[in-house]
């Protein structure tokens, strides 16, 4: 099953050579670090879904979202992704009960963690996105 529009997004949050990572407390991939984000709620595009999940999830507003990349995860291909990346945010870092951890990662430090699918691949289109290759 290949989706034509995503029903889930995700925000890279770049602040100089670091994303913001969060430990996934919830299936689909439980303690898996990952971006923020989540579904997309009926009638909403996948830019809201972004600044929605981000200020639930983190408690932090998001602006100026720039599409990255577009996924097909899970099983079957039942999610299709779309990852935005900004460098536009405020707010205090407020984790709920979706997530575990949070932390902030160098784009090099990935290899000690273990990560959703393709986090890799997304990073390093969001850091040359932000112009941090």
């Amino acid at each position: 099953m290949t989706l034509a529009l995503p029903n889930a997004a995700s925000v890279a949050l770049l602040h100089k050579s670091e994303v913001l990572l969060i430990q996934r407390a919830r299936a689909p991939w439980l303690g898996m670090w990952s971006l923020p984000g989540g579904r997309l709620e009926p009638g909403e595009d996948a830019e809201t879904c972004a600044t929605r999940e981000l200020k639930e999830e983190l408690g932090l507003a998001v602006f100026a979202l720039r599409p990255v990349m577009r996924l097909n995860l899970g099983e079957q291909n039942r999610f299709l992704l779309q990852v935005f990346g900004t460098e536009a945010f405020e707010g205090e870092i407020v984790p709920n009960d979706e997530i575990m951890a949070v932390r902030w990662v160098r784009s090099d430090g990935l290899d000690t963690l273990p990560t959703t699918p393709h986090l890799g691949e997304v990073l390093h289109r969001a850091f040359r996105l932000f112009d941090r290759s």
